[in-house]
């Protein structure tokens, strides 16, 4: 099941999971460090070119990525377009 939230029912990859009613994270893997590095930092040019920015955990082979929105300790639908922009940095790759 593909989870929705808000007026546009934008609508984001399954592998989002919510947590605790509170926030959106996920799990990239890649192949090393190197490639798990520029993945971040594409997702740190969305982050800025949106104004809304993600938590990042950034280890060997792998990206631990959250969001929240922080004045409403909680989901919006700027947590989603988030979501699905930074998706989309891996079907450009």
């Amino acid at each position: 099941m593909t989870p929705t939230y808000g007026a546009d029912f934008l609508s984001i990859d399954k592998e989002w999971e919510l947590i605790e009613n509170h926030h959106y994270q996920r799990i990239f893997k890649f192949p090393d460090f190197v490639t798990a590095l520029e993945f971040v930092n594409q997702a740190s040019l969305i982050c800025e070119e949106i104004d809304h920015h993600a938590e990042f955990v950034l280890s060997w082979g792998q990206v631990l990525v959250k969001t929240w929105s922080h004045d409403i300790d909680g989901i919006s639908d700027r947590d989603l377009q988030l979501c699905q922009s930074i998706d989309k940095i891996l079907k450009q790759n």
